[in-house]
This record gives C-alpha cells, structure tokens and sequence, in this order.
C-alpha cells in the first residue's frame, strides 16, 4: 500500500528545528507560500528532489515524511508561563516532546522501565496540597521527616522520565509531557542545583494534582508551587527544625539548606506560609537575600543530579543487545544529529 505524504510531519520536523516556513523555502529554493501548502494540503506532494533536499535540510530520512505518529499536544504538557513562552518556542519543545515520546516507546519496546506510580489527588483548598504532597512521599515510600537526596531518582523510580531539550530547555524553567510515560524537561542552564530540583518537584505537583487540567496560568502554577514546597520540606519537619529565634539565624538557615537542598528562599518562603515568620520578617529576609546576592548565586549548592533511566536503558541496549546510535535514529527516521538535541546521543557509549 502506498504511504501518503504527511504535512503535518514536514512542520514538526521545520518547528524541530525552530525554522519559519520562509526560512525553509529559503533553503530549499522555494516560496514560503508553497511550504505552507505542502504542510496543510493533502493533495500537494513534493517531488522526489524536493524530498530529498527537505530530508537533508532538517536532517531527516525521507521515510519520516511518511511515518504516521501521534503528535504532542500544548493540552498533554505544562508549561510554566504558558501566556508569555513565544508560541514560536512552544512549538519548538512540542516537536521535540514529540519525538522525544516516540524514542522513549522505542526503548521501551526493549526493555522494561520502572512502572508508572504517580497518586492523583483532587485538591479545593492549601490543606488539601499539604496532604497532596504528603500522600505523593507517603506512596513513594519517602516518609515525612526526612530530605530528599536525589529528586531525580525519586522521580525516576516512579516511572518519570527526567531529560533536558538542547537549545530548547534554556527558554523555560521547565515543563513536563504526559502522553503515556511522564516526562520532565528541565532547564539545565539554571546556576542553582537547589531551584532546579524546586522545578523538578513544581512539575511533579503538575502530575498529582492537575491530571486532565490545562496549566500554565497563575493558579495552576501557584499550586504547584505550594506543592513543590511541601514536598521539599513537609510541614511537621519543617516546624520542629526552623529556628525559633526573634532574627534570622543565617548560619542556621544554611544548615537547613544543606540538609534540605533547597534554596534560602524556599525555606523563607515556607516558614512564611506557615506562619512561622511575620509579613515583616519576611519581608526583611527577601530584602537581605537580595543585598547579599543570593537570589542569583546562593552558597553551599547541592550537587547536581543527572537522570538515570535513559542512560541505563542506552547502555544496557549497546552492550547487550548491539543496538547503537545509529540504530535508534534510523528506527525514528531522523538523523544521530537529531538525537543528540534531544539530550541523549551523550549518554551513549560509543
């Protein structure tokens, strides 16, 4: 049977590569107005030339043109600040969450990944994202009273896949895909390893929480928030080891946070919601956080923690089932080029 061509897959592989429809007619010696046709018009097929100069612009086999796949959509991601990402980068991030989806089926056809154990709770009210994350700790077997040392491990286990997009991850703070398996990406060029595990838990508050819900706007976001911070730092633990004195003890703080691993102000920010600062106090921390420098650049960081499932899958596949580089790309169409703006052509062993 003959495979049609497919439009809608020559514009996920041009917004892939955050190319304008002009800019790939430029490429290619052709109008902008032609591109368009060729994206929304069934009938309209290139020739045989034009496909294998798009192919080799967008670094792709011709045989991508006529794969059918089932595309990301905006409603199966949260993005922070959806209102003001550029629809133009929006678009850019569901390519490659597209694809990106379709290479983690692709390692899961070989190998079996943790299963999915995410609880999904209804919430109405702050207590109610209070239990949330206590719940979500309780069914991952991470107790109350104790940090998180790995939040990427703790997601992992629990079937997410943590990655990061290159050239892409940069301009959000982070967002997550659900189509099947959970997928996190995170911004990578964050100088703080504290915030970022703050993001990791904003988006796992996404996946509990807002099962079905479109999320982006200011309610949504402050909930994940509220839950990233009472997954960091429960609430029963919090209260017995903040330090009960009239001015912050800074020294202290920063043996909450080395203990914790989360920022200064995520501490600040929980003793205030928890009505263990005043407004005032508050206030005067946020004020002595800034003249000291450490919204931007806060001491004693903890390490950086890097995903696990992707690259242990990749191994396990080179060195014990022969399959490389190559064979993933060729089995998604697209080029190692391709994979290696996915995040992942660096945990392979060559």
């Amino acid at each position: 049977m003959k495979q049609n061509f497919l439009g809608y897959k020559l514009r996920l592989a041009r917004t892939f590569h955050n190319m304008t429809l002009a800019e790939l007619g430029e490429m290619v010696s052709a109008s902008r107005q032609y591109m368009q046709r060729l994206e929304t018009d069934d009938e309209t097929c290139p020739s045989a030339e034009m496909l294998a100069a798009l192919a080799d612009v967008l670094k792709i086999d011709v045989a991508f043109l006529f794969d059918r796949i089932d595309e990301v959509r905006e409603d199966q991601g949260h993005f922070r600040k959806l209102q003001t990402t550029p629809l133009r980068v929006r678009s850019t991030v569901l390519s490659y969450g597209t694809i990106f989806t379709v290479l983690v089926k692709q390692l899961e056809g070989y190998l079996d990944l943790p299963p999915i154990n995410i609880p999904k709770v209804e919430i109405g009210s702050k207590l109610d994202i209070e239990c949330a994350a206590e719940t979500c700790r309780k069914v991952w077997g991470l107790g109350l009273d104790a940090p998180i040392v790995n939040m990427v491990r703790a997601l992992e286990s629990a079937g997410i896949v943590v990655t990061s997009f290159e050239g892409v991850s940069e301009k959000v703070d982070a967002f997550s895909l659900v189509r099947g398996r959970p997928i996190i990406v995170r911004n990578l060029d964050k100088d703080s390893t504290s915030r970022s595990r703050f993001d990791l838990a904003h988006e796992c508050g996404h996946f509990v929480m807002h099962d079905g819900i479109v999320t982006g706007e200011t309610d949504t976001e402050a909930e994940a928030n509220h839950f990233a911070s009472a997954f960091l730092l429960p609430r029963s633990a919090f209260v017995r080891e903040f330090p009960k004195t009239r001015t912050i003890d800074w020294p202290q703080m920063f043996e909450m946070k080395k203990r914790w691993r989360v920022s200064l102000q995520a501490i600040v920010r929980r003793a205030y919601d928890l009505g263990i600062l005043s407004p005032v106090q508050y206030r005067n921390a946020q004020v002595y956080i800034s003249r000291m420098g450490w919204r931007k650049n806060e001491p004693f960081e903890p390490p950086i923690e890097t995903p696990e499932i992707i690259p242990a899958s990749i191994r396990y596949l080179q060195e014990e089932e022969g399959v490389t580089v190559a064979d993933l790309a060729d089995s998604l169409h697209i080029t190692t080029e391709m994979l290696k703006a996915l995040g992942v052509v660096d945990f392979f062993v060559e």
